[in-house]
């Protein structure tokens, strides 16, 4: 048999086409590097489900996979992990938000691929600028317990002017649950009464978000 094309190697395909022009399995294929990369980084992406799976799991899980070992496992969290400081980036310290999408964003880069639903405060200046980020709360796949005290406590200490709150789904539907809702109220009553207002609750998922401000469901 002849010898492959080059335009048909993932390597050289990123050096004329460009990076866009790869598939997963081509990307995952160049962070493996060496021999059979392509059908390595198959398997190792069905053993996972996919990039969702990929993106949360350990260095000892990807290292399990056969044909991945240390050395590319500890190659691929490193990817990922940069690739989720560069996408926070876009949403500096002080920068001002104009709308939900401004921060979901930021946040489906700080929650993607967690296993478990984390709720985290944005603390706003009067100019609606973020001065802080906090994650207050860790709970389980389908739920978490956040106490007002604990959203508020760090708010009001920084001396934060108003907040929003977000809360990610990992089951990948971001459709507000009742108890969501209820803890939305209950948020904004306690936020009116020590003068720091809730002005959105986001959820999110990996590939999705939800304002419920924009659903008209932040009482005041």
């Amino acid at each position: 048999m002849g010898a492959r094309n080059p335009i048909e190697r993932p390597r050289e395909r990123m050096l004329m086409l460009g990076a866009e022009a790869l598939s997963d399995i081509e990307l995952l294929a160049l962070l493996l590097g060496g021999g059979r990369s392509i059908e390595r980084a198959t398997t190792l992406l069905d053993s996972l489900g996919g990039l969702t799976g990929l993106a949360s799991a350990t260095c000892q899980e990807l290292a399990r996979v056969p044909g991945v070992g240390d050395a590319s496992s500890t190659a691929i969290r490193a990817g990922l992990e940069l690739a989720r400081r560069i996408v926070q980036l876009e949403l500096p310290y002080a920068a001002a938000l104009r709308k939900p999408s401004d921060v979901a964003t930021y946040v489906r880069a700080l929650l993607r691929g967690e296993p478990q639903e984390h709720f985290v405060v944005l603390g706003l200046d009067a100019r609606q600028r973020v001065r802080l980020v906090k994650r207050v709360a860790v709970g389980t796949l389908a739920h978490v317990d956040v106490h007002p005290r604990e959203v508020f406590r760090p708010l009001l200490r920084a001396g934060m002017h108003s907040v929003i709150v977000v809360h990610n789904h990992p089951s990948g539907d971001a459709e507000p649950s009742d108890a969501d809702l209820m803890l939305t109220r209950r948020l904004a009553d306690i936020g009116r009464l020590v003068g720091i207002p809730v002005l959105d609750h986001l959820v999110v998922t990996d590939k999705d978000a939800i304002s419920l401000a924009n659903m008209g469901l932040v009482p005041g």
